[in-house]
């Protein structure tokens, strides 16, 4: 299930998340990339970061691209100043784009950590953090990245881990071999979210949102033709609980939700509108792992929404709590609420 919107939406803020995917050398994220280009409808920005002279990975991307750009001198995280990467994220988050995301993939050398702050510090007003996807070469995981007693540092900035090359493990150790990748990852990281997938091929909902099912009638059917060529292989589908709201919610419940969601909820998002001292006011929410972003609206909207997304989402957990807040009452004042909201949102600005 593919979650979607409305670009165009009156009050609907426009900041594009800016997604990275990290990794070892090899680990796969290109082919993690390509999946994701080849997702229906995808309208997607794509920075590829080169190390050193030799463009090879943008050479191998291919896919549903508007534009393009490529960051040359080493891996992002150590560029000079941010300036190139910011230069790349205020073109691609031109309106004009319509871009659903924007997708970085980083060097192997690249320290997940340091680009996620790179991301969250960008020059550029149009985009917002969407997350960092780590790719696990899971043959090779502890011949070449997790060869130390403590378990490397690089866990620890990963909203998703997509867990890779599984069908090259032999069958009678692959069990053992994932736990114990699993397990080193949540000593850094408790709370992240770890899939597996067969040749890169994750649920695109997961990462991000379309704002059309079908592909843009306005550019080339890549994305079709590339589905086509692959032979039409699926992938994993991710869980999706979604609730209307009719009117205002409690805002103190809403943070409850975006700060514990539901167990296996990946994303949480909406469009709401709660209800202030000074009348009501709406915001689009955004949940990626533990990562909370909240920004203002323009106007309220009269209806709103609330999805949760997951792999490994508990269905109906999430159903009741989504239903709790679409139908608490909302009659009773909530400054501490109402606090809460706005420290997300200055926060997030």
């Amino acid at each position: 299930m593919t979650a979607q919107h409305d670009p165009a939406e009156p009050g609907t803020a426009r900041r594009i998340p800016v997604i990275a995917i990290t990794g070892y050398l090899g680990a796969g994220k290109t082919t993690v990339l390509n999946h994701l280009l080849r997702a229906p409808g995808a309208r997607l920005g794509v920075v590829v970061n080169d190390f050193g002279s030799i463009n090879v990975d943008a050479t191998l991307v291919s896919g549903q691209i508007d534009e393009a750009a490529a960051i040359s001198g080493g891996c992002l995280c150590c560029l000079p100043d941010t300036g190139g990467l910011d230069d790349a994220l205020e073109r691609l988050s031109h309106p004009r784009l319509r871009l659903d995301a924007i997708l970085i993939e980083a060097s192997g050398v690249a320290e997940p950590g340091a680009l996620a702050r790179v991301i969250r510090f960008s020059g550029a007003e149009r985009v917002r953090p969407g997350g960092v996807v780590e790719v696990i070469d899971a043959y090779e995981h502890f011949r070449t990245v997790d060869t130390h007693p403590e378990p490397p540092a690089r866990y620890a900035a990963a909203s998703l881990v997509v867990l890779g090359k599984t069908d090259l493990l032999a069958e009678h150790e692959r069990a053992d071999t994932l736990a114990r990748i699993r397990e080193r990852v949540r000593l850094r990281n408790p709370s992240v979210h770890l899939v597996e997938a067969q040749s890169g091929r994750i649920d695109p909902s997961l990462v991000f949102d379309t704002a059309s099912a079908e592909d843009p009638v306005d550019e080339l059917p890549l994305a079709r033709l590339l589905r086509e060529e692959a032979g039409g292989h699926d992938h994993p589908h991710a869980e999706a609980v979604s609730v209307a709201l009719t009117g205002p919610v409690p805002p103190g419940a809403l943070v409850d939700l975006l700060e514990d969601p539901p167990s296996g909820a990946y994303r949480v998002k909406g469009r709401v509108r709660v209800r202030g001292a000074k009348g009501e006011r709406g915001y689009l929410v955004n949940v990626v792992g533990s990562s909370v972003h909240v920004e203002p609206l323009t106007e309220a909207p009269e209806n709103g929404e609330l999805v949760a997304i997951g792999m490994h989402l508990a269905v109906s957990e999430a159903r009741a709590r989504l239903r709790a807040i679409a139908d608490a009452p909302d009659d009773r004042p909530d400054p501490v609420g109402l606090r809460r909201i706005r420290r997300h949102r200055r926060l997030s600005e």
